[in-house]
C-alpha cells in the first residue's frame, strides 16, 4: 500500500515548524527520520494533510549536556549518539540499549524523539527514558514545557503531547555516582519489537526497575533494597500488576515469567555494578 495523498512543508527553521503546526493542528504530524512512521502512512494506520520535516532545522542536531542531563533535540539520529565517545560513561543504560533498536539501517535513519513521540509500548528509547527519570520538552508557539516521562507516556502509543506541540527534546539525566545500571531484552529475533524489555537502576536507596513490551505503556515501579522470597514475591506482584495479554507472539504467562526472572536478573546486575562488583557501565545486553 501507499499512503494516501498529504502536504509537505520542510521547515528551515523551529519557528516555521510551529508554525505549520499551528495552522493544521490535529491534521499535522512531526516527520523527522521516518522509521515508525512511514510504515504506518503506508498501512494508511494514520492519515495526516501535511508532514512537517524537522530534519534540516540548525538547532534540533546537536546533543548536549546541561544540568546534569544529556539533551538530546529532535534531529538526532539514534546512530549518531550511539556513537558518541562517552555515552557509556555517560549514560551506560542508554548505551546499553540502543544497539538493540532496530537494526543499523534503522538506527541509521531514526531519532530518539521519534521513537518518544511514537510511544511504542515496546519500545527500549522510552523505556530508558522512564527508568532514569528523564523529561520530554515539548515546545508550541503557545509556551514551551517540561514533561517527565512518568507523566508524558499515558496509554498504547499515546502521549501528553497536544497537537500544536512538537517534543524539541528529550533529557537523560547523566549516570550518578554509586549507581548501577542495567539492561535486556527477549525478542523473537534481535532487532525485533521485544516480547518483554528490562531496565534497571539501583542506587544507595532503592532498586528501580522499568518494564517494556506488557503493558499498554513502558511502566517503572521503586523497591527498597530487596533479596530472596522478598524480591520475588515483589517482583511478582509488579508481574501481575502489569496486565499483560496473549498475542501472536507470546502468552500472558510467559510475559510475566519474563518480569520476574529477567526483572530479577538485571536488578542483580545493577546492583553489582553500584557496589563496585563489575565496570560501571551497564551491565550487558543478554536474551
Amino acid at each position: 500500500m501507499k499512503p494516501a495523498p498529504f502536504g509537505y512543508v520542510r521547515a528551515a527553521s523551529l519557528e516555521e515548524a510551529l508554525d505549520a503546526l499551528r495552522q493544521h493542528g490535529s491534521e499535522a504530524r512531526i516527520i523527522a527520520g521516518g522509521q515508525s512512521l512511514m510504515p504506518m502512512l503506508n498501512m494508511r494506520l494514520t492519515k495526516p494533510a501535511m508532514l512537517v520535516d524537522v530534519m534540516r532545522i540548525p538547532a534540533l542536531q546537536e546533543p548536549r549536556v546541561e544540568q546534569g542531563a544529556l539533551i538530546v533535540p529532535a534531529g538526532v539520529r539514534q546512530a549518531i549518539l550511539l556513537e558518541r565517545p562517552k555515552l557509556a560513561e555517560d549514560l551506560p543504560l542508554l548505551a546499553a540499549a540502543l544497539p538493540w533498536v532496530g537494526h543499523l539501517q534503522t538506527r541509521a535513519r531514526g531519532t530518539l524523539c521519534g521513537s518518544v513521540a511514537h510511544a511504542d509500548p515496546s519500545a527500549e528509547i522510552p523505556l530508558c527514558l522512564l527508568a532514569l527519570g528523564g523529561e520530554v520538552r515539548l515546545r508550541s508557539r503557545r509556551k514551551v514545557r517540561g514533561v517527565a516521562a512518568e507523566a508524558f507516556f499515558t496509554g498504547m502509543m499515546v502521549t501528553e503531547k497536544a497537537d500544536d506541540e512538537m517534543i524539541e527534546a528529550i533529557a537523560y539525566p547523566l549516570r550518578r555516582h554509586s549507581t548501577g545500571y542495567a539492561f535486556a531484552e527477549v525478542g523473537r529475533r534481535h532487532g525485533d519489537f521485544a516480547i518483554v524489555a528490562c531496565a534497571a537502576v539501583v542506587d544507595g536507596t532503592r532498586m528501580r526497575l522499568a518494564i517494556g513490551g506488557v503493558a499498554d505503556r513502558p511502566t517503572a515501579r521503586d523497591f527498597p533494597h530487596l533479596e530472596g522470597s522478598a524480591l520475588d514475591d515483589a517482583l511478582n506482584a509488579f508481574a501481575w500488576d502489569l496486565g499483560a495479554g496473549d498475542d501472536l507472539h507470546a502468552t500472558a504467562r510467559y510475559r510475566r515469567d519474563l518480569v520476574r526472572n529477567l526483572g530479577r536478573r538485571v536488578l542483580q546486575d545493577a546492583a553489582k555494578v553500584a557496589k563496585g562488583e563489575t565496570n560501571r557501565e551497564a551491565a550487558p545486553c543478554r536474551s
